[in-house]
């Protein structure tokens, strides 16, 4: 189940609870329903809407059905021409100008051009979406001609390409931006329409596929998206052989599927599962000012018996925020705190909190299983720290969590872009994961040679706030978590870069 989110943790607090509340190849090749060239998926993370201001993580598959991107990112995280055929930077890396690809309409007949990508840019930034912050440093977009685009940038932006490779840059009709239809009614130059006749939103999406689609046909005339709310039922899904592909996140559920030889399983890491702290100035919790107590957290927390009793063993232990395709990531960081119950209370009494402290949690179910919350609660404890959970449902998480701002930490999965600006940029700058707007010295001085530096210079400058964000133990990872895509025979998945589920263009017939 999808409960992490790349781009906005308010926003995938928002997916978990109201999942608790409510409970390229061509040609037109064969499926893996008999005969028919079909391909159903499944998920169980909803679209509240399909007006791409509202896409974000897991829901991209959706709109990828139904709106081309201005840049393609392939499986492997490389950028190729969509939409936008050509882009180029200037010396500062402010302006960012886009050649867009000619003689494309949208599903309406409305002409794509450089007015549209304008009209959707500046609906995306201001429509309130959860991943409107990516778009955060888009100060101006002018067009050129019918063609041509600029976009000017308030500063350089390393993660601009992957923004308009996501959600950022998909592209519907401007003249159906205003007025909400496109939550319901979508129009865009992608390779689908809905089929609005056999789906039922919030349940099923049925797609069909373009006959006059400007670009390379998917293979599958139809896509269907099911959308459950429990992976057991997925499972039983694969099982039965009613759906062709779906990402397993439960590590109980990757198991009951181990003995079936006649599925398809890939592995595959993206997420990390770990304890945010907000409150590194003290303002709810005073101890957590404090360099010796955060890494007294860090010592105290029993990984490996966490990872082997949760997760059954499927994942790899971490103890950084970045993951394995950034220039900032360090193996050896992934062990740098070892379980020491003994060092974490001498660290406690070091910084005057020997009689320890009570640290207060909040706590949505489909985030934090009865046996996570009792595994951090005793790892804790041992060390003289005492958690309390607050629960929450899904009309107070939203609220209390980032609006209110009541807690100074928060369990969460967070996706592990390959980018190292959008990590840095999501966790470690000011905004939704650093809530009270936190930092040092050290942080202020490498964040923009991040942003701003060379190639070379913004490697090195993310390698050394990684280890300094480390050593000060401004969070407290668990495991990076191994999920796995599971598919049919007759059914070919590639794991996609950046994505904790595929894209739809990494599906494909298996060869005969």
């Amino acid at each position: 189940m999808r409960f992490s989110a790349r781009t906005s943790a308010l926003a995938a607090t928002a997916a978990a609870a109201s999942l608790v509340l409510a409970g390229c190849a061509g040609g037109d090749v064969g499926g893996s329903k008999a005969g028919a060239a079909t391909l159903d998926i499944a998920t169980l993370t909803s679209a509240q809407s399909l007006d791409p201001k509202d896409a974000i993580g897991s829901t991209l598959p959706y709109f990828q059905a139904l709106y081309d991107t201005l840049i393609r990112r392939t499986a492997d995280g490389s950028y190729q021409p969509m939409l936008a055929t050509e882009w180029t930077y200037d010396t500062a890396r402010t302006r960012l100008s886009l050649t867009l690809r000619e003689n494309v309409k949208f599903s309406d007949g409305t002409p794509f051009d450089a007015d549209a990508v304008k009209a959707n840019l500046e609906h995306f930034k201001n429509g309130g979406g959860g991943a409107a912050e990516t778009l955060a440093s888009l100060k101006e977009v002018t067009v050129v001609d019918a063609t041509h685009v600029t976009l000017t940038l308030s500063a350089p932006d390393p993660a601009m390409l992957f923004h308009l490779s996501d959600a950022a840059g998909l592209m519907a009709s401007p003249s159906k931006l205003a007025g909400g239809s496109l939550k319901t009614t979508p129009v865009g130059t992608g390779p689908y329409t809905l089929d609005k006749g056999r789906t039922t939103l919030g349940n099923k999406y049925v797609f069909q596929r373009k006959q006059d689609y400007w670009g390379k046909k998917l293979p599958y005339e139809s896509l269907t998206i099911s959308l459950f709310d429990n992976e057991t039922a997925v499972v039983n899904g694969l099982r039965t052989r009613q759906i062709d592909s779906a990402v397993l996140q439960d590590a109980n559920q990757q198991a009951a599927l181990a003995s079936d030889s006649g599925l398809k399983k890939t592995d595959f890491t993206f997420d990390f599962q770990g304890l945010l702290l907000f409150d590194r100035g003290g303002v709810h919790t005073k101890a957590l000012r404090k360099t010796e107590v955060r890494q007294a957290l860090n010592l105290a927390i029993d990984r490996e018996t966490m990872l082997d009793k949760i997760r059954q063993g499927r994942g790899e232990i971490t103890n950084q925020i970045y993951g394995p395709e950034t220039k900032a990531y360090d193996k050896a960081l992934d062990t740098h705190y070892a379980h020491d119950p003994a060092k974490a209370k001498r660290l406690l009494a070091e910084a005057g909190y020997a009689d320890g402290f009570t640290l207060k949690l909040p706590r949505v179910s489909a985030i934090v299983s009865d046996a996570l919350a009792s595994s951090i609660a005793a790892d804790l404890k041992a060390v003289g720290i005492t958690v309390t959970w607050d629960q929450l449902d899904g009309a107070s998480a939203l609220r209390k969590i980032y609006r209110e701002r009541a807690y100074s930490a928060m369990v969460m999965n967070i996706g592990q872009s390959p980018i190292d600006w959008v990590t840095t940029q999501e966790q470690v700058a000011a905004g939704t994961f650093n809530m009270f707007g936190t930092t040092d010295a050290t942080v202020r001085r490498l964040l923009p040679r991040i942003q701003g530096g060379s190639e070379q210079q913004a490697g090195e400058a993310a390698r050394a706030l990684n280890e300094h964000l480390v050593e000060q133990g401004w969070f407290v990872p668990f495991y990076r978590m191994t999920y796995q895509i599971v598919s049919v025979p007759e059914v070919e998945v590639t794991p996609q870069s950046g994505m904790a589920v595929p894209s739809i263009y990494n599906y494909e017939p298996a060869a005969s």
